[in-house]
């Protein structure tokens, strides 16, 4: 017999704050009591949304650390969270992962439920009802502060979102950068970036703002060609979400090699 509790709406993650709130995954201190201090944990660093002529390109280094240390070297940073749409991570990891998890989850149970996919601005709002879920998790120092993109089926473009510790969002028109390395990924997207990339110069300029972002910030990972590791990168446009093959990132990756060492004064190399 089909259980029917108190939600009757088709919000997955309402149905659990109604009916199942010991099953939602999200952190917060005891009832009544104070809020313990978050152990030492993973963080996500860098990651960026840019939009191009056909959509948007969402990419993330791979590298976790755990305060000075290494955490782990190839990190997923980067979820389709449906068809259509994409969410980054950075900050505390193991939140972070299981909020892109619960999105994804979130977003087919409204389609199940609807018969139709939500529009891109409501998973966005979505997405920051979960961020504002966490905030008592993030004043106990695990912090998540996702990017959100996706291809707007009705206006036919790529948007993107930011978001705050406390569920804010601002879309962006343009780029945006998260993570430790954030600051130094966009001043590098800013000199390259212009209306109108094709996919080929928006997935240059993404891999440029985390090879410089890397240049800068200790914490967010370079390319590693001894391991073979390369930053995720992921497109969406009306075709839907397509992630970028290793080859077309080592490829790219290898011409911006070139093109710097081509540039630099013949004494210098």
């Amino acid at each position: 017999m089909l259980f029917r509790g108190r939600y009757q709406g088709s919000s997955f993650f309402e149905l659990l704050e109604v009916d199942y709130p010991q099953l939602r995954p999200v952190l917060a201190p005891p009832p009544g009591g104070a809020a313990p201090q978050a152990p030492s944990a993973p963080h996500g660093t860098t990651v960026l949304a840019l939009r191009f002529a056909d959509g948007v390109v969402v990419a993330g280094d791979r590298l976790a650390t755990e305060g000075h240390r290494v955490a782990s070297r190839d990190i997923q940073k980067v979820f389709a969270t449906d068809s259509h749409s994409l969410m980054a991570i950075a900050g505390a990891a193991g939140p972070a992962i299981e909020m892109a998890r619960m999105l994804r989850i979130e977003l087919e149970h409204y389609e199940k439920i609807e018969g139709e996919m939500l529009e891109v601005e409501g998973k966005a709002n979505k997405l920051a009802q979960m961020v504002r879920a966490n905030l008592q998790a993030a004043m106990m120092g695990l912090v998540v502060v996702p990017l959100f993109a996706g291809y707007d089926v009705r206006r036919r473009v790529g948007r993107l979102w930011k978001y705050d510790v406390t569920g804010g969002r601002y879309e962006e028109t343009e780029f945006e950068a998260s993570g430790s390395g954030g600051l130094f990924a966009r001043e590098s997207i800013k000199k390259s970036w212009r209306p109108g990339l094709s996919r080929e110069e928006a997935l240059r300029v993404a891999l440029q703002a985390l090879a410089d972002a890397a240049d800068e910030d200790r914490a967010t990972g370079g390319v590693d060609l001894a391991r073979g590791i390369f930053p995720l990168v992921s497109v969406c446009t009306a075709a839907g979400v397509e992630e970028v093959d290793t080859e077309t990132i080592a490829r790219i990756y290898r011409e911006e090699v070139e093109s710097v060492r081509g540039r630099r004064p013949a004494e210098t190399r």
